[in-house]
C-alpha cells in the first residue's frame, strides 16, 4: 500500500532541506503550487498513482513506492522534523518550570519500552509521559503505548527518584493539515482519550494539579524568522527592462 501521508511528509523535508518554497517547486516541476500543497498534505487519492494502487491491491499485489533523495536516507530528514518537535516540548516545559529526561527506556517485568519526553514538576510531584508525533498514523498505535507508559509512569518516575503524586499523559503532535484530517476522522477515539487541549494544556503546564491527558499542535519546522531567511535566499527578483524613449 501506497502511505501518501509519509510521501507527502518525505516532499516537505526535502523541500525545506533545499531551502524552498512550494512556489518554488511548482515552477520547476512546471504544475501548480496547489498540486504541491496537495501532495506534501497526502491528498493523492485521486491521482494515477491510487488508480495503480487499486489495480495492485485486487491483484493481491504491493505496490511499494520509495522516495530517494541525493543517497540521503529520508528517514533522516524525518528525524529532523521529530527532533525540532522534541526541542519544543523540552523548552515549553523547561519554561513552565519542569525538569525533563529525554529517550526514557524502561524495562518493566518485560514490558519495555521507551518515552520521548518524561517530565517532573517538583512543587507539584506531578509526572508527564508526553509521545511526540510527526506523523499520525495509526490512532491505536499511537493511543496504545501511550497507556501503556502512562500506566508504568510511578515505577519509571520512582527508578529515576521521583516520587509522583499524579502520572499525566500528552501526546504532541506536527502542526498540519494532514495530522489535524486525520485527527478529526477519528474525533471520538482522539476526544475520549486526550480531552485537553491547546491552550488548556499550557495552563496546566504551568500549575499542574490533578492529572490530565492532552493533546498539542506544534510545528516541526524552525521558527517563522527562520522560514523567512529562507524564503529570501530563494527569492529572485526580476530585472526591469528598460524601455525605450520615443526619439
Amino acid at each position: 500500500m501506497v502511505d501518501s501521508l509519509r510521501v507527502g511528509r518525505s516532499l516537505r523535508a526535502v523541500r525545506i532541506r533545499m531551502e524552498l518554497r512550494q512556489a518554488d517547486v511548482a515552477a520547476r516541476a512546471r504544475v501548480s503550487r496547489a498540486l504541491v500543497s496537495k501532495l506534501e498534505r497526502g491528498l493523492m487519492r485521486h491521482s494515477d498513482l491510487d488508480l495503480i494502487e487499486r489495480v495492485c491491491v485486487a491483484l493481491e499485489a504491493t505496490l511499494d513506492v520509495r522516495l530517494r533523495w541525493r543517497g540521503e536516507a529520508l528517514d533522516r530528514l524525518l528525524d529532523q522534523a521529530h527532533a525540532v518537535l522534541v526541542d519544543r516540548v523540552v523548552r515549553e516545559l523547561a519554561n513552565a518550570g519542569w525538569e525533563v529526561a529525554l529517550e526514557v527506556t524502561f524495562n518493566e517485568f518485560g514490558d519495555r519500552g521507551s518515552i520521548d519526553v518524561l517530565g517532573w514538576h517538583p512543587d507539584s510531584r506531578a509526572l508527564l509521559i508526553v509521545e511526540v508525533k510527526s506523523l499520525i498514523v495509526d490512532a491505536q498505535g499511537t493511543l496504545v503505548p501511550l497507556d501503556r507508559k502512562t500506566r508504568l509512569g510511578v515505577k519509571i518516575g520512582r527508578s529515576r527518584g521521583w516520587e509522583a503524586r499524579s502520572v499525566s499523559r500528552l501526546l504532541v503532535v506536527a502542526e498540519g493539515s494532514a495530522n489535524r484530517r486525520r485527527i478529526a476522522g477519528l474525533a471520538s477515539t482522539f476526544d475520549a482519550a486526550l480531552p485537553l487541549r491547546g491552550h488548556a494544556v499550557r495552563r496546566w503546564l504551568r500549575e499542574p494539579e490533578d492529572a490530565i491527558s492532552g493533546l498539542l499542535f506544534l510545528p516541526d519546522s524552525p521558527g517563522d524568522s527562520a522560514r523567512r531567511a529562507r524564503a529570501g535566499c530563494v527569492r529572485v527578483n526580476r530585472r526591469k527592462t528598460a524601455q525605450k524613449l520615443p526619439g
